[in-house]
């Protein structure tokens, strides 16, 4: 089992490069599916959750080729697979994906629930009402959901709740279907836009990606490609908490400053100092003393739920009472227990957790519960007093390329060990 040894208390300073975006990446790879000819997708992080859809697809009988380790090349004319294979579809929420991908390109699918991190009921419901408008009749098992689409069509879908999953699967599977679907309360998320500017670069008509109304004019085929992903705001904004957690300066590059907005509010609030260019950010700690703030996550454009993780344990740094209130997944604090053992003085109630902050962080052995609970492990082991070990790496393997060789790079003391 791989582990991370990490030897706290150095502020981070230097330049740090930042990938392509895991969320647009794991929904793109699949509507790859739905082209006919060849897709070469450009900016691809190096994650173990590419490394499973990747799998996913050539199951299906997708050609994949990889030029370089950003470079993912895709040729689908010969699937005929519309079974996913569970032991890889547990692997990772996204495989739910092909869901949408499958119905569009052959008519059915036969996809198992998704895997992926454990913080709760995450509900498909929102899909699967989505696939039912659209004609598919649906019935599931104990092993798989089973998707019939020989009736697939435009129509009118309104999404319940905000849902970025939902929405990114309705449009996959809208694409090909004859007519106008029109989707209301749609999510906004940088990826689901990312994904709409992919299918329509390969032939697609999508209108209004980024607003809460998606129209889709049915096209009869997709054509090949070349795509570039966007950058990962959630890693940029992992990178630009631990900058300022360490009370660092760091110049985070490859990056989409408007993607950031929400975050970058909430540091200057705190009284970090952002500096931001065309395509990088500096974040600048080390001049004076952060103050406590109130945070709520929210859907996009709000605070990302995937950075409340790492903006517990930046919190935790900074002296007085912080609130933080989870607004998009009920039962995210779950990590909160791990972290206990580095002393963070949190108080969790419902969906609010209660941060007194100022108390220096220790040194323990822990383990990365989730993908962003596992971050934010990192994040608190670059604070704390002496050395931490973490493991279950598995887990921040899935969403962040060469974690390791980045931080050495600006400047921190860790190592990954194989016990």
């Amino acid at each position: 089992m791989d582990k991370i040894l990490i030897k706290g208390g150095i502020p981070l300073k230097g330049e740090v490069h930042i990938s392509g975006a895991k969320n647009a990446a794991v929904a793109i790879i699949p509507a790859a599916l739905l082209v006919e000819g060849k897709c070469t997708i450009e900016n691809v992080p190096d994650i173990s959750d590419v490394d499973s859809i990747l799998a996913m697809i050539r199951s299906l009988g997708a050609r994949v080729e990889k030029p370089d380790i950003n470079t993912v090349v895709i040729d689908a004319e010969n699937v005929s697979g519309c079974t996913a294979q569970p032991e890889l579809a547990a692997k990772m929420r996204a495989s739910y994906y092909l869901m949408g991908a499958l119905i569009g390109r052959m008519g059915e699918a036969h996809v198992p629930p998704p895997g992926g991190c454990n913080f709760g009921t995450r509900p498909i419901d929102q899909h699967l009402k989505s696939f039912e408008c659209l004609g598919c009749m649906i019935d599931t098992d104990d092993t798989f959901v089973n998707i019939n689409a020989d009736d697939l069509s435009g129509g009118n879908v309104y999404f319940d709740v905000v849902s970025v999953g939902a929405t990114i699967n309705a449009i996959l599977a809208a694409t090909l279907a004859p007519g106008k679907t029109i989707l209301e309360n749609c999510a906004k998320e940088p990826h689901v836009v990312d994904l709409a500017n992919f299918l329509n670069s390969m032939g697609a008509n999508i209108k209004g990606a980024g607003t809460d109304i998606i129209k889709i004019v049915g096209v009869s085929s997709l054509r090949g490609g070349t795509y570039s992903i966007i950058p990962d705001q959630i890693e940029a904004g992992t990178y630009m908490a631990a900058a300022a957690a360490t009370r660092g300066d760091v110049i985070i590059k490859n990056i989409i400053p408007k993607h950031l907005e929400s975050i970058t509010a909430k540091f200057e609030e705190m009284g970090v100092t952002i500096e931001e260019y065309d395509e990088a950010v500096r974040v600048k700690a080390d001049d004076k003393p952060l103050k406590s703030i109130r945070v709520k996550t929210l859907p996009y454009p709000g605070f990302p739920t995937d950075l409340q993780p790492p903006m517990v344990v930046l919190l935790a740094t900074v002296s007085g009472t912080s609130v933080v209130t989870e607004g998009v997944w009920d039962s995210r604090f779950q990590y909160i227990s791990e972290l206990e053992k580095m002393d963070i003085n949190v108080d969790v109630k419902g969906t609010v957790a209660t941060i007194k902050g100022g108390t220096p962080l220790k040194g323990a052995s822990v383990s990365a519960t989730d993908l962003r609970a596992g971050a934010s492990m990192v994040i608190a082991a670059l604070c704390a007093e002496g050395t931490t070990e973490i493991d279950c790496l598995r887990h921040i393997d899935r969403g962040y390329e060469h974690i390791v060789d980045k931080l050495i790079a600006i400047g921190a003391q860790v190592e990954r060990i194989n016990d």
